[in-house]
């Protein structure tokens, strides 16, 4: 419901919101890795990128190692100003963490990481397709 509210208080759909934080977690990425990524059809990541654009949270830059390829990124001065939608969530996470050793942060810490590769396959299994690695390290 986090993501909801912050989506609709970005002015995003849930999907366009989802893929911004594709891209923060992942860093640049093509059209193609985000389809790879989301499932989503390869014309329907078009127009989720036409979206993004056109709302100023992302843009297209060329590649600089092969110049027809295309690359999404954020636009993080333009993002930037929804940082504090993130404060109270931020707070309360780290009130919480303090609450635990670095060992015992280290064991919920490969807990989320194995749920959530046991995720993404039970993801991949409904769509279909292959499991995508989530590089959680």
């Amino acid at each position: 419901m986090f993501h909801s509210a912050t989506a609709t208080a970005m002015g995003l759909g849930l999907t366009e919101e989802k893929a911004v934080d594709l891209l923060e977690r992942h860093g640049p990425l093509t059209a193609g890795e985000i389809v790879k990524l989301t499932g989503l059809a390869p014309a329907s990541v078009s127009g989720l990128i036409d979206r993004l654009a056109a709302k100023g949270f992302v843009r297209r830059v060329k590649d600089a190692a092969d110049r027809r390829r295309v690359i999404v990124e954020i636009d993080y001065a333009y993002v930037a100003k929804y940082a504090p939608l993130f404060d109270g969530i931020a707070r309360g996470l780290m009130e919480l963490y303090e609450r635990y050793t670095d060992d015992e942060l280290s064991v919920i810490l490969d807990f989320l990481r194995r749920a959530t590769e046991v995720q993404t396959a039970a993801t991949a299994a409904l769509a279909g397709g292959e499991a995508v690695s989530s590089d959680t390290s």
